[in-house]
Parts: structure tokens; C-alpha cells; sequence
């Protein structure tokens, strides 16, 4: 073995403490970026394999009823290659033991002809049978059942149910679970609900018998050639259907299950992104300070093997393959830890995700790139120090150090007296050492802020429940009709047992025209003073409707290039079809979807159709809602109802428990960067003045006088950095926030007081062990040895 090589397993040696800190800070930053992008990568690969398999369709639209013949017309339509129509319906599920409520999509396949696109697979159980008891007009019948609710319910094959189709209580049975492109992540209005919203597949026949739609439709797919417009075959096929009510025609960007595994893949690659950045450049400002350090330290032993011949570009291998070596071992570690991690997160995409193959998989190509990552990082951070090497001249190098510089410090420069002698040696070495002192609070602010991060959704999901399910949804249960009613309904409900309140909504489905420029949306018709269902924006005010006009979300008026005041072309595109020019009459700053609000009787108005609502929320007293949603099975015209409490326990059982797992995943990464700071701070501190610690030793110091000025130091640069990591974590919140603003949702940048707090207590923590061990090296202070490194 070469000299040089047996210094460097010396070096590392004597300073593996400091080596590991920096080694876990590299595997953290490793580990936060495969986590995240490999948990990515599996769930973009799933989806590409699962829609080429599954032949996803590029548009789909949706009417009030159409007779199957249209079909040829739109396959004339210019670039549509193929066309796949399917009856839909929405219905109340009745479980066995199960007083939730309960809807369910259901979707009638033509199982005389296999489907040609977004074709289903069984993945547990069997596929359904044309003619076999399910086809018996008033049997039982036979459902595919979407994986997800079937699992969350617990629904094997052989199990039974009941669901209202058209007024009828018929009895479901199950054969098997099936997932489809179409429904990869199923929710009822875009929510994660696994427990209350279930896909349920069935003979077509049966589904048109039960409603009257034989030889009709609701729902078409198109599949475009290769050279087709979107645009020009979205409006082509619009003007087909819109004599057939139309409610929607949109591309594959805007199907909902896509459009929510596009947002989720697009969030988790900016926050694997810019977090393992963080982490890195942590790492390679620790790599510059202990390889600086480590020079200063050894100049002599430098000189040495220069006057003994050693070139500067063998001295600098030398250090650079320190470098390396630490760099390996957290390489090492982040790749495996972020394996691992990145698999458990892919679990927790697999209960909002659902494919018939989803794996978790590490690909070569992002290990190679971690990989390069990490060595380039480390090498940037410590070429300085190199360079550093290579021009220190022999005769410079064996003199030690000169005496730093003192000078009254500034404290006292500005009239600040009284200090003790300890306490002015600690505040004039900090202030001999600028950028050293600041880059030591910089990390440890780091810390802070990559906690308040983590953390930080756990507020910001606290606060969109809060204002979507207390502030602007006041009620306790909604009902909703399949077709726009007279308002009389709301007095059949409000006499419902249990009911204190009820309050009617108006949705109509629309078109938003602004130029060149064209939004699906729908108008959103509430009260002009609203008590049950409000409007609120993202700093929790409420907007109301009374005497403005058209209201839009701030996102929807930027995507239209409106402001208040400006004209929109509104295409209504159920009921009376028509074309109508509305003001912009404000706008709010609201967190999810693009949403467009208007006064119910303005509304109806302008329609021209009465007083007519398509929903109604229900203020209920305290313990009746089960009675309440019993009763209302009873009134035919209400085709479903759901519970506010019921959805926000079924969303928090996952959505919480996955911003908790997030939360805590990065609190120890942080937790970890500010060991990482903190004790190589202290340690190389600590061989710089061994000196003079030494000399005050003999002077008659103690220990504890001799630790606290070093572990004082330390105690200031953190206190100084708490606050401003604080303001940090503010900033980095605000920079991820506009990263992630989507269409469907936009994070409001909420932080809580306990935030910050257990913030600046993990951090505290972690220095105070650090401190602790540092504190246990100057006990143990060799003085002889200490004081025979200066001449």
C-alpha cells in the first residue's frame, strides 16, 4: 500500500465521527432524491404501460342521451379512428352493516363485443357472463366491482349488495375486482374516497332496461389517428353531440383520474427535485469546511511531502479521494435507504392508484444520475480546498499559522458593555471568522426550514379541510337530483326528520370562451347570502354572490386572460343550449379546481327556467344523520346523497396518514443535516483551538469554563439560526407552493406556530446531542499533545 493511501485510512480514521455525519447528510439528500423520483418513476411507468394495454382513450364526452346510430357519425368526424359509446349512471349503494352512504358509478358493458379501448382487467375473481343469472331482467345481477372500494370494503366474489337504479332496489352480486385507465384513481368530485365512491361494471342491457336507454347511450370515448388535431376533433365532435345535450367534450388531460395521477406525478418530481438539492448543497458546504479545515490543520505534514517530493497532483488525489470515499459510503446508504422508502411510498400510491401491475422500480438510469449527482457535489464543494493544496508553497506551509487579528468586537464598538471575558472571546472569534460563522448558521437554518417544509403540509392540509368542510360547506349532508327540479323539492326535505335547515344549488355545465382561449367549467349557482354552502377564498374570507354577477376563481380568469370587468362568452351546454355574454364581476383566490359561482335565482334567470336547483344541503341536529339519510331514500327524485363527516373520515384515513409518514420521512432528514452542521462545526472548532484550549487548561480554566466557550459558540450560531431558518422554511414554502399551483389545486402557504416550534426543537435536539458528544472530546483533551502542535 502507498504512503499516501495509508495516511488517508489514518486521516479517516481519526476522523470518522465527522466522516459519518458528512456521509449520512450525502445519503439523505440521495435517499430524499430516489425516494421520491423512484416512487415516480414506477407510477408514470405503470400508467404508460397500463393506458398502451389498456387502449386509454384521447377524448371523451359525455350527453344526456344519444341513440347508438350517432356513432357512425363521429367516426366520420376527421381524426377519429375509432369510437366506443358505453350507458353510465349514478346510483346509492346500500352495503350490508354499513349505515355510511355509499354512490356508486355504473358503467353498462356491451359484452357481445369486446371493448376496443380503455378496456377493463379482472384482477381478482371472474369477468362477467352475457345471458348468465346477472342478465335475468329482475334477478340478481351480476358487477365487476373497481379494485380500490372493493378492497376497502372488503367485497370478495359471491358477495351481495343492493343499489336504487331508476327508483328499484335491485341486488348486485360480485364476481370479481377490475380496474380500468379510465378510473386509476376513482373519487367521487375529485376526492379521494376510496370507502364512499365505487366503479361497478355490468351487462349494458341490463343498465338500458332499468332506465329505458335500449339502443342509447351516455358516454363516448374516441381514439384519434396518429395525425389528428385535438382541438379540431374535440370541437368536430362537440357540434355532433350537442343536439344530444352535451354536457362535456374534453381531451385526455382533463379526465379526471388522469388529470389527478398527471398533478400527483408532477408535485413528487418538483419535491424530489428541490428538497435532495437542498440536502446536496448542505453536503457539499460540509466538504469545503472539513477539507479546509483539514489542510489548515495538516500544513505541516503538507510541506512535508512536498519537500519529500510528493507532486501537488498526488496530494490533491489524496484529499479528493477522502472525499470520494465519504461520498461512496453515503452513496451507498442514500441508494439503499431510498430503495426502500421509494417502495413504501409506491405501497401508499397503490390504495389511491390502481393499475393490474404496479411495482416498485429502481431504473439504472436514476442510480447513474444520483450517482453523478453526489460526485460532482462533493467535488465542488471541496475543488477550493484542493486548489487551496496545490499553491501552498513548502516554506509557506511549515509556518504555522499567524495570530488572528483581535479588535474590540462590535458589540462593544456600539456601546454594549458588561460582557463577561468568556463571552467576549466567544462573540470575537465568531466575528474573526465571518463567513465561517454565517455558513454555520446557514445550515443549521437549512435544517429549520426543511422541517418546517415537511411539516408545513400538514398545516397547509389542515387548512384546506377547514375552509372546504367547516367554513364554506357548513352543511351535514348533500342530495342531488340526476336532472334539474322544481325548488319545491327543498320543502319535502326540509320536513325530513332531523332537518334544521336546507339550502338549494344550481350546477349547470358550461363552456368559458374568451377569444381564442376556451375553459370547461361549470356554474356553480348558490344563495346570494349563503349560510350552508359559501364561498370562500384562501385567506378564509367569505365572497358573496349578491349582486355580482359572474364570480371566477383567479386561476380560471388567468387561464382566460380576464379581469374583472371584461365580457365572457358562456356556452351552456345542458338544458336550454345557448350562447350568453356575462361580465366578470370579481374574482376570489380559492385553493382547488376552476370554479365559477353565481347567484341560484340570477342564474336561473338567465336560463329562463324557473326556480329550478339540481342540489340541496341539509343542516342537520346533532345525531340524526343516519335517520335523516334513511328517510331520504324514500323520496324518488333525490339520486344520491353523501355525509360530509363520512367523506372526511375516509379522506383522512389515507391523505392524513400520508402527509404524516411525508412529515416524519423529512424532519429526520433534517434532523440529520443538522447533526451534520452542528458537530462538524464543534469538532473542527474544536482542532483549531486545542491549542488554546489547552493553554487556558493550564491557566487554571476548568472544563466546563474550556467547553463553554466552544460549546457557547455553537449555542449562539444556532439561536441566531432558528429565526432565521424560520423565515427560511417560510421562503422555501412559498417557492415549492408556486412549483406545485396546478389547475386542480393550490396549497396556501399556512404555517402554525407548533410548526415552527417543533421545528426549532428537532433541531435544538439534534445539536444538543452533537454538543454532548463534542463536550465529552474536551474532557477527555489530550493538554501535553495539545500543546506540543506550536512552535
Amino acid at each position: 500500500m502507498k504512503a499516501l493511501d495509508r495516511k488517508l485510512l489514518r486521516d479517516l480514521r481519526r476522523m470518522w465521527a465527522q466522516g459519518i455525519t458528512i456521509a449520512l447528510v450525502v445519503a439523505s439528500g440521495i435517499a430524499g432524491f430516489v425516494t421520491s423520483l423512484s416512487a415516480v418513476d414506477s407510477l408514470a411507468m405503470a400508467r404508460d404501460q397500463f393506458y398502451a394495454e389498456g387502449r386509454f382513450a384521447d377524448v371523451f364526452a359525455s350527453v344526456k342521451r344519444a341513440p347508438r346510430a350517432v356513432e357512425e357519425s363521429l367516426r366520420k368526424v376527421q381524426g377519429v379512428a375509432d369510437v366506443q359509446t358505453t350507458l353510465e349512471e349514478i346510483v346509492r349503494v346500500e352495503l350490508p352493516l354499513v349505515s355510511d352512504p355509499v354512490i356508486g358509478q355504473m358503467i353498462g358493458m356491451d359484452l357481445r363485443n369486446p371493448q376496443r379501448m380503455n378496456r377493463i382487467t379482472v384482477t381478482h375473481g371472474r369477468a362477467l357472463t352475457h345471458l348468465g343469472v346477472g342478465a335475468q331482467p329482475h334477478g340478481d345481477i351480476e358487477v365487476l366491482v373497481s379494485q380500490g372500494f372493493a378492497q376497502a370494503r372488503r367485497l370478495e366474489p359471491g358477495d351481495e349488495f343492493f343499489a336504487t337504479l331508476n327508483g328499484r332496489r335491485r341486488r348486485l352480486v360480485v364476481v370479481g375486482h377490475a380496474v380500468s385507465p379510465e378510473f386509476i384513481f376513482a373519487g367521487l368530485w375529485g376526492m379521494p374516497d376510496v370507502r364512499g365512491y365505487g366503479i361497478f361494471w355490468m351487462d349494458q342491457d341490463i343498465l338500458a332496461g332499468a332506465y329505458g336507454m335500449d339502443g342509447a347511450f351516455t358516454r363516448v370515448a374516441l381514439k384519434l389517428a396518429p395525425d389528428a388535431s385535438l382541438p379540431v376533433t374535440i370541437e368536430a365532435a362537440r357540434q355532433v353531440l350537442a343536439r344530444y345535450g352535451a354536457r362535456e367534450v374534453i381531451g385526455r388531460v382533463n379526465q379526471t383520474s388522469h388529470a389527478m395521477l398527471d398533478n400527483e406525478i408532477n408535485e413528487q418530481r418538483v419535491l424530489g427535485t428541490v428538497l435532495p438539492i437542498i440536502f446536496l448543497g448542505v453536503a457539499a458546504f460540509l466538504f469545503n469546511v472539513v477539507v479546509s479545515r483539514l489542510v489548515a490543520t495538516q500544513r505541516e505534514q503538507i510541506a512535508a511531502l512536498k519537500a519529500l517530493g510528493y507532486g501537488n497532483a498526488s496530494i490533491a488525489a489524496h484529499y479528493l479521494k477522502m472525499v470520494l470515499l465519504i461520498v461512496l459510503a453515503g452513496l451507498v446508504l442514500g441508494l439503499g435507504v431510498g430503495d426502500r422508502l421509494g417502495e413504501g411510498f409506491t405501497h401508499l400510491y397503490s390504495e389511491l392508484f390502481h393499475f393490474a401491475r404496479f411495482e416498485h422500480r429502481l431504473a439504472p438510469s436514476l442510480v447513474m444520475i444520483s450517482t453523478a449527482v453526489a460526485v460532482v457535489t462533493a467535488v465542488a464543494g471541496a475543488m477550493n480546498a484542493i486548489l487551496s493544496i496545490v499553491r501552498l508553497a513548502p516554506a509557506e506551509a511549515m509556518r504555522p499559522p499567524a495570530p488572528g487579528h483581535y479588535r474590540r468586537t462590535l458589540m462593544e464598538a456600539i456601546g454594549l458593555r458588561g460582557m463577561s471575558p468568556s463571552v467576549k472571546m466567544i462573540v470575537r472569534n465568531m466575528e474573526r471568522r465571518p463567513w465561517r460563522t454565517a455558513l454555520s448558521m446557514g445550515g443549521v437554518a437549512v435544517a429549520v426550514a426543511i422541517i418546517v417544509m415537511g411539516n408545513f403540509l400538514r398545516d397547509a392540509i389542515a387548512h384546506v379541510v377547514d375552509a372546504q368542510f367547516t367554513l364554506s360547506l357548513r352543511g351535514d349532508v348533500t342530495v342531488w337530483s340526476a336532472e334539474p327540479l322544481d325548488n319545491a323539492v327543498r320543502l319535502e326535505l326540509a320536513r325530513l326528520p332531523g332537518v334544521r335547515s336546507v339550502e338549494s344549488t344550481r350546477f349547470v355545465s358550461v363552456n368559458f370562451v374568451n377569444g381564442h382561449r376556451r375553459e370547461r367549467g361549470m356554474i356553480r349557482g348558490y344563495a346570494a347570502r349563503p349560510e350552508l354552502y359559501r364561498v370562500i377564498d384562501m385567506d378564509l374570507r367569505q365572497t358573496l354572490l349578491e349582486g355580482r354577477g359572474l364570480v371566477l376563481t383567479d386561476r380560471l380568469a388567468e387561464k382566460l386572460g380576464l379581469r374583472v370587468g371584461d365580457p365572457v362568452q358562456v356556452e351552456v351546454i345542458e338544458g336550454r343550449a345557448g350562447t350568453v355574454l356575462l361580465p366578470v364581476g370579481a374574482t376570489v383566490r380559492e385553493m382547488m379546481g376552476l370554479n365559477a359561482y353565481m347567484d341560484r335565482d340570477a342564474l336561473n334567470r338567465l336560463l329562463g327556467e324557473g326556480d329550478i336547483a339540481t342540489g340541496y344541503v341539509l343542516s342537520l341536529e346533532p345525531g340524526r344523520e343516519a335517520e335523516v339519510l334513511e328517510a331520504s331514500k324514500a323520496l324518488p327524485r333525490v339520486a344520491g346523497a353523501w355525509s360530509k363527516g363520512t367523506m372526511l373520515r375516509n379522506m383522512e384515513e389515507i391523505s392524513a396518514r400520508n402527509v404524516r409518514i411525508m412529515s416524519s420521512v423529512l424532519t429526520v432528514f433534517a434532523s440529520v443535516i443538522a447533526v451534520g452542521v452542528v458537530y462538524n462545526n464543534a469538532r473542527i472548532a474544536l482542532s483549531e483551538r486545542a491549542w488554546e484550549m489547552a493553554s487556558l487548561r493550564v491557566l487554571g480554566f476548568t472544563r466546563g469554563e474550556v467547553a463553554a466557550l466552544l460549546l457557547g459558540e455553537l449555542a449562539i450560531v444556532t439561536a441566531l439560526a432558528l429565526p432565521l431558518g424560520m423565515g427560511l422554511g417560510w421562503g422555501l414554502t412559498q417557492v415549492v407552493t408556486r412549483l406545485l399551483r396546478s389547475d386542480q389545486f393550490q396549497f396556501p402557504v399556512v404555517i402554525s406556530p407548533a410548526t415552527y416550534a417543533w421545528s426549532c426543537l428537532c433541531v435544538l435536539v439534534a445539536g444538543a446531542v452533537s454538543a454532548w458528544v463534542v463536550r465529552r472530546r474536551i474532557d477527555r483533551l489530550d493538554m501535553v499533545s495539545a500543546l506540543k502542535t506550536r512552535d
